[in-house]
């Protein structure tokens, strides 16, 4: 009866008495998922809930007619266009920036390694504002470019992309940068030893280990340039049909006082947003799964 008595006594309790009785950094797990339920629904849930129950007043036609009209469905086509190429432009020269300051020892490294995050730090607004006098016929590059190329940068979609391009680059090549670290070159070195070639080596060794930090890099920068505004609002023109973004389209209702209508373009805008959220998600989750498989 004593026997039976004692939790230790019994393998299969024995596990679970120590996680019960294990204290941890927070509370118990009652009162630390009640805050955190608290903190996300006074901060993010509520006020995001607020868009699909403002925009129902127009009623499922005139949500439909506020969210496909001419004008919404250009600012559609243009922001989420420049943010694909914007994206693709930097998967390719973020990774090269992240190969360089883990494979490379230089003068001015680690300065190289700080105005990486610059675009973090440097308010969007400030941003918008020298891309335009950088870019700008009478700028330092838009100049050159005007006068050699025939090529027109601010207060067009060029110039959006630009502008995407600065702030989303910090995403690739911190996502890419620890990966590339953990990759010894002993395993390249390998590669070159039994035949491979520079680009198989590449192809088949470094390429399937940093996909997922890639994928994830690429989807963070996307989701973050369809959001952006301070800093493209400056350099884009802002002339509907051409160069007009859609947040910039929502500020623009706002003003109208069509508090309606802005939240029905807000709310697509948001459930977009959520698909990006989620694939994110599902790329950290294989990225996860194959790091410990490979751990395994």
């Amino acid at each position: 009866m004593t026997t039976a008595s004692n939790p230790t006594a019994n393998g299969a309790q024995a596990p679970f008495a120590v996680r019960r009785n294990s204290p941890g950094v927070l509370p118990g797990f009652g009162i630390s998922m009640g805050y955190a339920v608290l903190y996300l629904s006074v901060l993010v849930l509520i006020p995001l809930a607020a868009l699909p129950i403002k925009s129902a007043e127009l009623g499922w036609q005139g949500f439909w007619d506020a969210v496909t009209a001419p004008r919404v469905l250009a600012s559609y086509q243009l922001t989420f266009g420049a943010s694909l190429i914007a994206a693709l432009v930097n998967l390719v020269f973020g990774s090269i920036v992240a190969w360089v300051l883990v494979r490379y020892r230089f003068p001015g490294k680690k300065i190289l390694d700080a105005l990486v995050d610059l675009p973090f730090a440097l308010p969007t607004a400030v941003a918008g504002i020298a891309l335009t006098a950088l870019y700008s016929q009478k700028g330092w590059l838009g100049a050159p470019l005007s006068e050699w190329f025939g090529l027109k940068v601010a207060f067009t979609p060029l110039g959006i992309v630009i502008a995407l391009i600065f702030i989303g680059v910090p995403f690739v090549v911190r996502t890419v940068q620890p990966v590339l670290e953990d990759v010894e070159r002993e395993i390249e070195e390998a590669a070159a030893s039994l035949g491979a070639d520079r680009w198989q080596t590449i192809r088949r060794v470094l390429l399937p280990t940093i996909l997922p930090a890639l994928m994830t890099g690429f989807a963070l920068a996307f989701a973050r340039a369809i959001g952006e505004y301070g800093s493209v609002v400056f350099i884009a023109g802002n002339m509907p049909m051409v160069s007009e973004i859609t947040p910039l389209l929502i500020i623009s209702k706002l003003e109208q006082f069509d508090y309606a209508g802005a939240a029905a373009i807000a709310t697509v805008m948001l459930v977009l947003s959520f698909v990006m959220l989620l694939v994110i998600n599902l790329l950290q989750g294989w990225q996860a799964r194959r790091n410990s498989g490979r751990l395994a």
